[in-house]
């Protein structure tokens, strides 16, 4: 299922798409939300998601927290840490368990459960809807009595540019 942003623009880190136009929405999205929320986004929050956003790609905290440093926000890990740990509370960005990695979730506001398409060779990331995913693992929950409260489903293989590059 094709997800879109509001303007009818296709999302996809794996097509084609005016990506400075995706990261705008997607940070003006980000600023409203915590303000509606009564957070703060702070200079070194809202560079750490505009790093983040600068490719379809997740990042691990020290990449990012060496291009913090790099622009003077601060050379501790606790400056990355709790700028990426923000994010993902705030429903901003999305902890990519494979590659113990962050990536900006593109869909920030909206109820969802992601699946995550990483791919093996420039770990490249999509975030593509998966309702019947979701479904399928809160079912099985139910049968053995288990409530879920998070999940993280993430798929492994190759992104178009890549299986063309293999073939």
């Amino acid at each position: 299922m094709a997800q879109f942003h509001n303007e009818g623009e296709p999302l996809s880190a794996f097509s084609s798409h005016d990506h400075s136009h995706c990261s705008e929405t997607v940070l003006a999205k980000a600023e409203a939300l915590t303000l509606a929320a009564g957070a703060r986004m702070t200079p070194v929050r809202r560079r750490a998601l505009e790093i983040l956003l600068e490719e379809h790609r997740a990042m691990g905290a020290y990449d990012v927290l060496q291009r913090l440093a790099a622009e003077g926000y601060g050379h501790q890990p606790p400056v990355a840490y709790r700028a990426l740990e923000f994010l993902v509370d705030q429903g901003l960005a999305h902890r990519i368990r494979r590659l113990n990695a962050f990536a900006a979730c593109m869909h920030p506001g909206i109820a969802h459960a992601p699946v995550f398409l990483i791919c093996r060779s420039c770990n490249s990331v999509a975030e593509a809807a998966a309702p019947t995913a979701r479904a399928a693992v809160e079912a099985a929950a139910a049968d053995l009595g288990f409530t879920v409260e998070r999940s993280n489903i993430e798929a492994v293989g190759l992104c178009p540019t890549c299986q063309g590059t293999a073939a």
